[in-house]
């Protein structure tokens, strides 16, 4: 069975409060061997650290402010000391989830902006890696990221659902690009499948973003809408068959990669 690395699950989602556990215990049975759990806010990503921290080496997580949450914070200098707190616990691996969503502007642009950079800014300062978010808002992304372009240790763009010349540009700054069960998805999906063939080998990624996303090209079909972190193979193989590898190919470069941008032991 080939060892796997979920970058992304939102483990603390009140969908998990009932099995939580069992789903842990499940992901080493699929071949998920690591998870890294991701923080949407300060309060998600104080829980996200609290449950890696139970699961020594087999769940990491991240601690950051998406950009739904921008609105959230009042003090900035407060998000960015609770972030640098959190970054100093082995368990979390990277700062983020952050990003711009201009597709649901849950948080006004402006402060999403300012949060987003903010965020960026204490990445570089902590030589740390981005777990990022983008939506509808490519070219202010790429305005804000650029300049720290050299200060940036390593990045992932997760959930990628965009076009060819975003994932050119991505890719230009040497970012990693993040695919989830959306390439399983025949409505919407296929044209972000094709472009996993442009995506080198040693920038691939993959993650569910449990409970979200949920493959619909999954047999049989679950009887839940829930995804879940054992579906992540189905998400490899429709990638590798995508992309003409084998799956124990692109399934050893989804580890290593993920490793090395992770830091993960």
């Amino acid at each position: 069975m080939n060892k796997l690395v979920d970058i992304g699950v939102n483990l603390t989602n009140s969908r998990f409060d009932k099995d939580r556990q069992a789903v842990i215990e499940q992901c080493k049975v699929s071949g998920v061997e690591k998870v890294i759990v991701t923080g949407t806010d300060l309060t998600e990503s104080v829980a996200a650290q609290a449950l890696a921290a139970q699961y020594p080496h087999q769940l990491y997580s991240t601690a950051g402010v998406h950009p739904h949450d921008a609105k959230s914070i009042d003090v900035v200098d407060d998000m960015l000391a609770q972030l640098t707190d959190l970054y100093r616990r082995e368990e979390v691996v990277a700062i983020g989830e952050c990003g711009l969503d201009f597709n649901r502007d849950f948080s006004p642009r402006p402060q999403q902006q300012a949060i987003f950079k903010a965020q960026v800014e204490l990445a570089c300062q902590l030589n740390a890696p981005l777990f990022m978010h983008q939506r509808d808002a490519h070219d202010t992304f790429i305005e804000i990221v650029k300049p720290f372009r050299e200060q940036i240790r390593a990045g992932v763009v997760h959930c990628f659902t965009g076009t060819e010349t975003e994932l050119n540009d991505y890719l230009e700054l040497g970012f990693y690009i993040g695919f989830t069960g959306w390439v399983c998805d025949e409505r919407r999906g296929q044209d972000v499948l094709a472009l996993t063939r442009l995506v080198p080998q040693d920038r691939l990624l993959i993650e569910t973003d449990a409970p979200y996303l949920l493959p619909r090209s999954l047999r049989p079909k679950p009887k839940s809408s829930r995804n879940l972190p054992q579906f992540l193979p189905h998400i490899l193989e429709t990638i590798a068959n995508q992309r003409n590898e084998s799956i124990d190919e692109l399934a050893e470069a989804t580890w290593h990669n993920s490793h090395r941008l992770f830091g993960l032991v």
